[in-house]
């Protein structure tokens, strides 16, 4: 009941709460810090009874068919005891902070209730599928804190941070599913033995699936691109959680891909260790160029997540040596979400008083107020792994880890990847200088630095925050040199509890934190962070003017990822697939497909039946036949007729010379026909020059009467020849018949 009562209490209490803003909201207020504390109380109860030896778990079968499962370990403990302490320090300082010119806030805190209780069912998950679910309701209700405000901004912020949510949850659902049907359990403590009888190729894209999805929300690059938009809008109490501990959820997904299913995976781990390289880098870069408070500190946030996830990833190439990698990966964890919690509750005592971020508008706020620049410092020296403070206790574990890595590389032989990991090493010793370098200039903008303007306004207000506030900020910042003043007392007892969460490997022996080869690594970084503020912060990012120094934002806009590479290629994809969805319309596909394509189809047998039809084969086969039947016959008769003809001529000449002499010339016409044309013609002259008046066409009656007398004489001439000629071929013919009678048949 107790691991229930963690997890479902919280959203029964925001519904409460809600009901309680309708009529009260000042006891609205009130109770949420009271909800609060009791979630802690709860955890801190959940803590005890795992350091007697309590071993807790709980199932809820039948839910969505796969039931909830959850579990209560070290680890698991702790994370709900850090959730409960973050949500009631934001609750109190909430309390002044949405006081102060804020709406909506019946519904920030019914959200703000809710997600706790969903993020403490993430790390209170024993299974994949539980995590996931708790992952999901997380995600939309924290929505709500990006988009609070509801200006373009916020808006377009809220629109980014859902979409990565969404996307990221989808690609890991799609993830666990194929994760479950290659090792059919989704258990986490079962996932190692069963990877382990897997096929390990198999298991590549499922785990790739499910590292994106939780990648998404710890901010690793490249899906970091929500994290620096959202913070800035958000309300300073919810950026709080984002940062501190909603990202560790993301960490939490990544723990278990990387150290349960590709536990001493070298590939899985080297891809890991990139992306942790690059993300930390990254981060660290971007805050040194960010002149927004609240950016700076998230893009801070992407950074550390960078060294959280380079931890992981040596905790896993060490194998059974892991011991100071897991460790400090787990107290790295653990430090940043307290170091966030600070500054980002520092950051909204600012903004609740200036309603400003930009760098050059809170320029000198803080001087002069102790508390508000005691807990600033706490988280800056947490932060920048100052020696005594607890960050720096985290930070030397990973980073003792990599050297660690980096010597058992030589001393197995292989000196390229010695080589490798040694840069490593330098990288995160430069992103540790750089953490230093940002947060020094916050430091000395906000607090030694004066404003050219509204100083005096500032040195007014000697109470930024209330006392309830003030108690919020007090006590978190206190806990950062409790805890790294006497690291080996509390901070080792804190890393065994949580250890079984990464296999923490046997420690060989205690560490000596405070030796010079462990504060070498420390100083570097500070050395680093200095030279880079006195040599690129101060001369290059700050132009001096009439007025005094102002931060200048040098980052060229077109390195924004989002911007430049993510909605270009989103709105591709999405106006690719809506020509598809277009193309499946039936309407488009008989206008555009169907009808074409049949129309094409009956012009095609149109064309091959054509040759087949009755007028077709008429038009096309009988006329032309009979066409050429009768060229063909013509052909045949001149040819017989010019055959007749030359046999006609040959039998004249050998038979009938005297018809060879040469015929005098016919006379063409004789004296009547010519008398009777010229009387024709004179005539028609009168008539044309009186009637017809020149219209009348000149005619030679004479010439005409004689041609026709004289074709009429040719065609008599040619009829008499051809009758000559026939009589001659009967009797050619009578004459063969009768030989052929008489001396054949005879």
């Amino acid at each position: 009941m107790l691991l229930l009562f963690l997890v479902f209490f919280p959203m029964a209490a925001a519904c409460l709460s809600y009901v309680t803003g309708r009529r009260n909201k000042d006891l609205r207020d009130r109770l949420v810090i009271l909800y609060s504390a009791v979630e802690l109380a709860a955890a801190a109860v959940a803590l005890f009874l795992v350091i007697m030896g309590a071993d807790l778990a709980v199932t809820v079968p039948g839910f969505c068919e796969f039931g909830l499962s959850f579990r209560l370990d070290g680890f698991r403990a702790m994370y709900a005891l850090i959730g409960g302490v973050m949500w009631t320090m934001c609750a109190m300082l909430s309390r002044e902070y949405f006081s102060r010119h804020y709406h909506n806030r019946n519904r920030y805190y019914f959200f703000y209730l809710f997600t706790l209780g969903a993020t403490v069912g993430v790390f209170l998950s024993a299974d994949l599928y539980t995590t996931f679910i708790f992952f999901e309701i997380m995600s939309f209700t924290s929505y709500t804190w990006v988009a609070h405000d509801e200006n373009a901004l916020a808006m377009r912020s809220a629109e980014t941070y859902l979409a990565v949510a969404v996307i990221g949850g989808m690609v890991m659902l799609m993830g666990l599913f194929l994760l479950k049907l290659e090792l059919g359990t989704l258990e986490i403590a079962k996932l190692y033995e069963a990877a382990a009888r897997a096929d390990t190729a198999r298991l590549w894209v499922p785990s790739i699936c499910i590292l994106l999805g939780f990648g998404a929300k710890a901010g690793m690059f490249p899906l970091h691109i929500w994290l620096p938009k959202a913070h800035p809008v958000a309300p300073a109490p919810a950026s709080a959680l984002l940062s501190g501990i909603l990202t560790k959820t993301g960490i939490y997904g990544i723990i278990v891909v990387t150290l349960e299913i590709f536990r001493g995976n070298a590939a899985f781990a080297n891809l890991v260790l990139f992306l942790g390289v690059i993300t930390m880098f990254l981060g660290a870069l971007l805050g040194v160029f960010s002149i927004n408070l609240k950016r700076t500190l998230a893009c801070s946030s992407m950074s550390q997540i960078g060294f959280i996830l380079t931890g992981i990833a040596c905790t896993s190439l060490l194998g059974e040596h892991n011991a100071l990698a897991a460790r400090g990966t787990v107290l790295y964890m653990m430090n940043h979400s307290l170091f966030k919690l600070i500054l980002f509750m520092a950051a909204g005592v600012i903004y609740m008083n200036l309603h400003k971020l930009d760098l050059n508008d809170v320029r000198g706020f803080g001087r002069g107020k102790l508390l508000l620049h005691f807990a600033f410092l706490m988280g800056m020296f947490g932060l920048m792994g100052i020696p005594y403070f607890s960050g720096y206790v985290s930070k030397t574990l990973i980073h003792e880890g990599i050297v660690e890595l980096a010597e058992h590389m030589t001393e197995h032989g292989m000196p390229t990847l010695a080589l490798i990991y040694t840069v490593i090493e330098w990288i995160f010793l430069l992103s540790g200088g750089l953490t230093g370098a940002y947060m020094l200039k916050l430091y000395i903008c906000i607090f030694w630095e004066k404003h050219p303007i509204y100083q005096a306004a500032y040195d007014d207000v000697a109470y930024p925050m209330s006392g309830l506030s003030s108690a919020a900020l007090f006590l978190s910042a206190i806990l950062v040199p409790l805890l790294g003043v006497r690291p080996s007392l509390i901070m080792d007892r804190i890393a065994d509890l949580m250890g079984g969460m990464t296999h923490q490997g046997h420690l060989s022996h205690a560490v000596d934190y405070f030796s010079m080869a462990n504060l070498k690594g420390a100083f570097i970084s500070i050395a680093i962070g200095l030279a880079v503020y006195l040599g690129i912060i101060r001369p290059l990012l700050i132009r001096k003017t009439k007025d005094g120094p102002v931060y200048i934002n040098a980052w060229p806009e077109k390195l924004d990822l989002e911007d430049r590479v993510y909605r270009p290629a989103i709105a591709a994809i999405l106006a690719f697939f809506g020509k598809l969805t277009v193309m499946a319309d039936p309407q488009f596909l008989e206008g555009r497909i169907y009808r074409p394509v049949i129309s094409g189809l009956t012009r095609i047998g149109a064309c091959l039946t054509a040759p087949f039809r009755e007028e077709n084969i008429e038009n096309r086969f009988y006329v032309p036949l009979g066409r050429a039947l009768s060229l063909a016959g013509f052909t045949v008769a001149r040819v017989v007729s010019s055959v007749t003809d030359g046999l006609a001529a040959l039998i004249t000449r050998l038979f009938f010379p005297a018809q060879r002499k040469k015929a005098p010339a016919a006379h063409v016409g004789n004296e009547l026909v010519y008398a009777a044309g010229n009387a024709a013609d004179l005539a028609a002259d009168g008539l044309n020059r009186t009637i017809f008046k020149g219209r009348l066409r000149e005619h030679h009656f004479a010439g005409w009467l004689a041609g026709l007398m004289d074709g009429a004489g040719d065609a008599r001439r040619r009829l008499t020849h051809t009758m000559s000629y026939a009589l001659l071929m009967f009797g050619l013919g009578l004459c063969a018949t009768l030989i052929y009678l008489i001396f054949v048949k005879g």
